[in-house]
């Protein structure tokens, strides 16, 4: 049986090709899903580039949401029919003691889809059943797609930040990841928030889905302006890919504030060691959440409280998507259709 995917060229130039390949047989624990949606994020583009390795003739995807179509002996938890996730994480070595911490993400064995495993921009794909998270009825399969990298990936370091209801928490970064983390923030942990992006048509999205203040510090100093407007921040999310919103960040937070990295800039940012030691201030990593995470952050979209905005495309327009992510032109996540894509509609 052939697939049909959008793979990193030869020479990792940023951009797929879509290509036709073979579906190899199950193993053990394995299960193969027929994929109906992946979201597109940033992350795609750096696999594409070769900016963390080079992976050529790597499935893209790790945003994706399909049904089961067949199962590999020893496989308990799913049946064919269950709708699940292909995310990140696609395995994790489940015994490491960061396995056994409830932090599989920091695994040193980790394996992710769609850099170290084929991921979900295909037509099929094969999956560790134990790593598939499955998708509560009544969460619509596209919006889906975007909580399993976005939606997971803000919802923990919103966790992570330690922002309590009705304190101030600063989103730098409006788009994919931020639109949602204005949500989760707002919504599920009753913090009053502020977005940052240099795009107004992202901030008015933001301000649409529940921001209480939206500054663009393209055409103003955002970390004054959240210092004059909140007294500081008491923690801030940084979804940006940017050195520039990382710096901010630090700047904005009041005394005890702590800062929540999660966009991947390859730059380095700046760190006042006064300002960190004499304000006592945090600066913390998060990577993307783990399964029970996920579980959750669905469980919230399946409720209606949060609601991913999403447009669908097909698996023919990856490398203009792309383009329009570096462009910085897209709203909310851009979402392959898959059965649009196969020629089965």
């Amino acid at each position: 049986m052939k697939m049909k995917a959008a793979v990193v060229t030869p020479d990792s130039n940023g951009n797929v090709d879509i290509i036709e390949r073979e579906i190899r047989p199950l193993e053990n624990g394995e299960a193969l899903v027929e994929v109906e949606y992946c979201g597109v994020c940033h992350t795609d583009l750096h696999v594409a580039a070769g900016d963390f390795g080079k992976k050529p003739g790597r499935v893209l995807g790790h945003e994706g949401i399909g049904i089961v179509k067949e199962t590999a002996a020893g496989v308990t938890k799913l049946k064919p029919g269950d709708r699940v996730s292909i995310a990140w994480l696609f395995k994790s070595c489940g015994s490491c003691e960061y396995c056994v911490t409830g932090r599989e993400t920091l695994c040193r064995s980790v394996v992710n889809a769609g850099y170290t495993a084929d991921g979900a921009m295909a037509t099929y794909c094969i999956v560790d059943a134990d790593y598939a998270v499955k998708v509560p009825d009544g969460l619509d399969p596209a919006q889906a797609s975007s909580i399993t990298c976005a939606g997971v990936t803000t919802y923990k370091a919103i966790k992570v930040s330690g922002i309590q209801p009705g304190q101030w928490i600063a989103m730098y970064g409006a788009g994919g990841l931020g639109n949602l983390a204005v949500q989760y923030a707002k919504k599920v942990f009753g913090a009053h928030v502020i977005a940052i992006d240099i795009n107004d048509d992202k901030l008015a999205l933001a301000k649409e889905v529940g921001a209480d203040l939206t500054v663009n510090p393209a055409k103003e100093d955002a970390a004054q302006f959240i210092r004059e407007k909140t007294g500081g921040a008491h923690a801030a999310v940084v979804t940006a890919v940017s050195r520039a919103a990382f710096n901010s960040a630090v700047d904005a937070v009041r005394a005890g504030g702590r800062v929540v990295a999660v966009g991947l800039p390859s730059e380095t940012m700046d760190l006042s060691i006064p300002r960190i030691v004499l304000d006592g201030i945090e600066v913390v990593g998060s990577l993307v959440g783990t399964r029970k995470d996920l579980e959750e952050a669905f469980q919230f979209g399946a409720e209606g409280i949060v609601v991913p905005v999403v447009q669908t495309r097909t698996l023919d327009e990856t490398n203009d998507i792309f383009q329009e992510m570096r462009d910085g032109k897209i709203q909310g996540r851009m979402v392959i259709d898959m059965k649009k894509s196969c020629g089965c509609h």
